[in-house]
């Protein structure tokens, strides 16, 4: 037995004034009051003859002609134990007047929805000045551009269309009709509003489908007619320029509720999150990004020192503009990469706590000197092409990343007259004389010039491996010098100042 079993038979025990009590207490509870236009939703119990019985959940049930069940092709779209919605038509002691839509023909049926606040069934027939014109219950009558559904644009015309429709003016014996598809719109979304206000409350996560896009954000549909909207800021962890970069409309999303508000005119305004009901990306970014692992990413944005690059869903890290390249010296990021770039890049380091990640795309290619000793052995004959003439010599790019160096003190003393002319992208050929892959340099000679030579003439083993100045030619002033130069005088001009 259950409880309200027992207590139905406790009060009877007690005496018939108890239990009339109690009954009258339960048929309170059990009844409501329905109101011409109000849209309820209900049980069929019986389809019997021309009528249609369904519990709404009061103490009478609502009676819907059986007409009224039947779609396009004349079937039923329901029979016993299925759920219908419909309208409040009229309301007595003897039963519920329920219609899916007003029926009927001429001007009293019109007159009727107008009052009882029903909707009607209309075809949109074609466009007029100001609106549009709508076949509806026999008649033809106006539904201002204003008072259509506010999605239909120019791309997506309602004529041909068949909607339902408020009847807000019958006049002149059915001469001045005027419909509203907003009016009803906006009374079903002020109804179901209210039925989710009564459990909605900020923090809470809600389901629903994208129903458009506007320039700072998505609308999506919580409940018929009732929407919420969900900032660009707020659309994913990633940057998003356009909202149709994150989502598209039909989309099914999962967002939480960050606020509900109600402006000066009285709309109330939801605010949702679709990243926070996703999860902070960084809760769990240093499990799967491990210093030291090459992974894929894309590039987002370009600054001035570097790229960043998109690793996960709004997990970003940095390439630091001298971790682009191997073969040149980048100056510009945009030298190296674009915006929408898929790259493969070396984690250097993660910081979790000031969300920072540290990235090398020339580390993820490879270091090019970790086998310069093999490629380019002591006593080998290179080709390369000249990169640039300074005070120190020829720099000359045997491939990319590996630079060496043809000294100007070994072009000075050759005897073929033909080094010195060369200049930024011709072609040489030379001999390595020494190679030091910790310091990234190589020394390079003349072919017929024995590694012994150029040691001799200061590009050997301990010249090479000291800076590049030593192989400049003699003769330029010595910043050292000039700088002490420069302190003795300024001395001197003191003391005599004083």
């Amino acid at each position: 037995m259950t409880t309200e079993e027992q207590r139905n038979t406790s009060a009877a025990e007690d005496g018939p004034e108890d239990f009339a009590a109690l009954l009258a207490a339960h048929d309170e509870a059990s009844s409501g009051h329905a109101q011409p236009g109000q849209k309820i939703s209900g049980t069929v119990i019986a389809i019997t003859g021309e009528n249609v019985f369904i519990d709404v959940g009061l103490k009478e049930d609502g009676i819907m002609d059986r007409k009224d069940l039947l779609d396009a092709d004349g079937k039923e779209i329901a029979g016993p134990g299925d759920t219908v919605e419909a309208w409040v038509v009229a309301a007595t002691p003897q039963g519920i007047v329920l219609s899916r839509s007003m029926s009927g023909s001429g001007v009293a049926a019109l007159e009727e929805a107008r009052d009882s606040g029903v909707p009607v069934e209309g075809r949109v027939s074609g466009t007029c000045k100001g609106g549009y014109l709508v076949e509806v219950l026999g008649k033809t009558a106006f539904c201002p551009g204003s008072q259509m559904e506010a999605t239909f644009g120019d791309a997506d015309t309602p004529v041909g269309r068949t909607l339902q429709f408020l009847v807000t003016r019958v006049e002149n014996r059915g001469r001045n009709i005027v419909v509203s598809r907003r009016a009803l719109l906006d009374r079903e979304r002020r109804e179901n509003l209210d039925k989710l206000l009564e459990s909605l409350k900020e923090g809470d996560m809600v389901e629903g489908r994208v129903t458009r896009l506007a320039p700072f954000g998505a609308f999506v549909e919580l409940a018929p007619a009732v929407e919420g909207m969900i900032h660009l800021s707020e659309l994913s962890w990633s940057r998003v320029g356009a909202a149709d970069e994150a989502v598209s409309v039909g989309d099914p999303v999962r967002a939480k509720v960050l606020g509900i508000s109600t402006n000066e005119k009285g709309q109330t305004r939801i605010s949702l999150s679709r990243k926070q009901a996703e999860g902070d990306p960084w809760l769990d970014a240093p499990a799967r990004l491990e210093t030291g692992s090459i992974v894929q990413g894309k590039v987002r944005r370009l600054a001035p020192f570097g790229a960043f690059v998109e690793l996960l869903p709004g997990v970003e890290g940095l390439i630091h503009i001298s971790e682009m390249s191997w073969a040149k010296r980048v100056n510009k990021p945009e030298e190296v990469l674009s915006v929408g770039d898929e790259v493969s890049v070396k984690i250097k380091d993660v910081n979790p706590g000031t969300r920072r990640i540290a990235l090398s795309l020339r580390d993820a290619e490879g270091d090019p000197w970790q086998d310069a000793e093999q490629r380019f052995p002591v006593g080998a004959t290179v080709t390369g092409t000249v990169e640039s003439r300074s005070q120190y010599g020829l720099f000359v790019c045997l491939a990319p990343g590996i630079t060496g160096l043809l000294p100007a003190g070994v072009i000075k003393s050759s005897k073929k007259s033909e080094l010195a002319k060369l200049d930024t992208g011709d072609s040489v050929t030379l001999v390595v004389q020494h190679i030091d892959s910790g310091a990234r340099r190589i020394s390079l000679a003349p072919e017929g010039v024995e590694p012994q030579a150029a040691a001799a003439d200061g590009a050997g083993a301990k010249g090479a491996g000291g800076s590049w100045k030593q192989h400049a030619v003699s003769g330029a002033p010595s910043m050292g010098i000039m700088a002490q130069a420069l302190q003795k005088a300024m001395q001197k001009s003191s003391k005599e100042r004083s």
